[in-house]
Parts: structure tokens; C-alpha cells; sequence
């Protein structure tokens, strides 16, 4: 794990919080549940801690102060006493464990993502959004409630180097190096999700794009800095503005 890529936890606080609020502006939500995790720092013999929300609270309700740091099993490191769904943090923590560029994972149940998360065929590379991801989505089969520590080796071996993962019959899942990042690649993979769905609406066969076009658009992407973190905070921050939500105020 590179710490030099970590934020103060200050500021990692009040972006998480502001990050919370932007998916319940988007309609991401779901109830209590769901986690958007953010890795801050290390503790004692250099393990790393997390950000999570408190179980209990909507989205909207999260804030700087009421978020919970836990480490990779889910305790409590400050004893705060708000309470932690440690068994939605399996997923995470597995991940966070296996990944030193997943600094930050977000996980979500939307209508577009669960649909095509059920379909057999999963995610075509076949429209504007879906291309960009075209060797970077892995999936792994639904095993039920993730409430045990044994499915963290499958998950992992199942997402393996890339950056997006599609959980069968249940949802879609990112990792990033910091929020924005993160967030830019999941609003591109929820509206790949979007746009299929709604092309699958429509009459008549979808047109394939060939596979030596998918294969260069990472490239191109790479040379027009389209993945870069500068874009990726401009786009956040614009998002921030829109839905009025000033992270210094939380």
C-alpha cells in the first residue's frame, strides 16, 4: 500500500460523507444498506484502517463525524460505539486486504446494475459506456448472502487485477484509487447498465462493435487522460456543486 496516496483522515472524512450524500442525490441508495469504503491510514504493525457509514442511517444522514473507522474485520478501531454491518464489510474488507490500489470500493444495488447482473450474458461491450470497460469487468458467481469469511479467496481470485466487478444476481462493485476516481468509473458503469438495458428495449438486434475497436479504446482513453485523477475530481466536484453539498459543511 502506497500511504503517500492516502488523505488526512480530516479530509477523507468530509469527502466520504459528501460522497454518501452525492449517491443519495443520484437515487443510488438502498435504505440502510450498501457501503461506500475509503482506506485512510495505517494502525499498529502497519495494517490499514477504513471509513464506513454506521449501520442504521441512510445516506443522507451520514456525516464527517458519524463515520465509523474499522479495520479489515470490521472492528471498531476508536470505540465509538455506532454500529457496523460487519457482514457487508466482508466483500470490502476482502478486497481492501487484496488490493493496494483499491483505496476506495463502492458497492451498489441499482435497478440498472442488478438487471444486468442477472442476465447470463452480464455486461456487452456494445454501447459508448460499455466499451470503456471492455477487459476490465470481472464477475463472480452469487453464493447466497455474503456473510462469511470463506467466499473472500473466491471473490478475490474472481476479480483479480481488474477494477470493476459485476456480482452475479446481485449488484456491481468498483474499486479506484481515491472517491473520485471510484465514483467516475461507477457512474460510467451504471450508465453502460442504463444504456443496454434500454437498447434491449428497442426492436431489432444490437450492432456488435468489432473486438480490434474495444481493444484500442483503452488506449485512446489512456492518451486523451479521460482515467485521470484530475478529471475524475473535476467531474466529482462538478457533481458536488450540482447537487449543492459542500463537504466542508458536514
Amino acid at each position: 500500500m502506497t500511504d503517500a496516496l492516502l488523505p488526512d483522515e480530516a479530509s477523507a472524512r468530509r469527502e466520504l460523507a459528501a460522497c454518501y450524500r452525492l449517491f443519495d442525490f443520484l437515487g443510488w441508495t438502498e435504505m440502510i444498506f450498501n457501503h461506500i469504503t475509503l482506506r485512510v491510514d495505517s494502525g499498529p504493525g502497519g495494517r490499514p484502517h477504513y471509513l464506513i457509514n454506521p449501520f442504521g442511517l441512510h445516506y443522507s444522514e451520514v456525516t464527517a463525524d458519524n463515520l465509523v473507522k474499522i479495520d479489515v474485520d470490521g472492528n471498531d478501531i476508536d470505540r465509538c460505539g455506532r454500529p457496523v454491518n460487519q457482514a457487508g464489510f466482508v466483500i470490502h474488507g476482502a478486497i481492501h486486504q487484496a488490493r493496494d490500489d483499491a483505496h476506495c470500493i463502492m458497492h451498489v444495488h441499482t435497478t440498472a446494475g442488478c438487471a444486468v447482473a442477472c442476465k447470463e450474458s452480464g455486461l456487452r461491450h456494445d454501447n459508448f459506456y460499455s466499451a470503456a470497460f471492455y477487459g476490465d469487468v470481472a464477475y463472480h458467481d452469487y453464493e447466497g448472502v455474503t456473510t462469511g469469511l470463506e467466499e473472500r479467496p473466491r471473490l478475490v481470485q474472481a476479480l483479480g487485477s481488474r477494477r470493476c466487478l459485476i456480482l452475479r444476481n446481485h449488484g456491481l462493485l468498483v474499486t479506484g484509487q481515491d472517491i473520485p476516481q471510484a465514483f467516475q468509473r461507477l457512474w460510467m458503469l451504471q450508465r453502460a447498465c442504463e444504456i443496454q438495458l434500454a437498447s434491449d428495449a428497442g426492436l431489432g438486434p444490437n450492432r456488435a462493435i468489432p473486438v480490434d475497436i474495444l481493444e484500442r479504446v483503452p488506449a485512446t482513453r489512456a492518451k486523451m487522460n479521460v482515467d485521470q485523477e484530475g478529471n475524475a475530481r473535476k467531474m466529482f466536484d462538478a457533481m458536488l456543486r450540482k447537487a449543492g453539498i459542500r463537504p466542508e459543511a458536514l
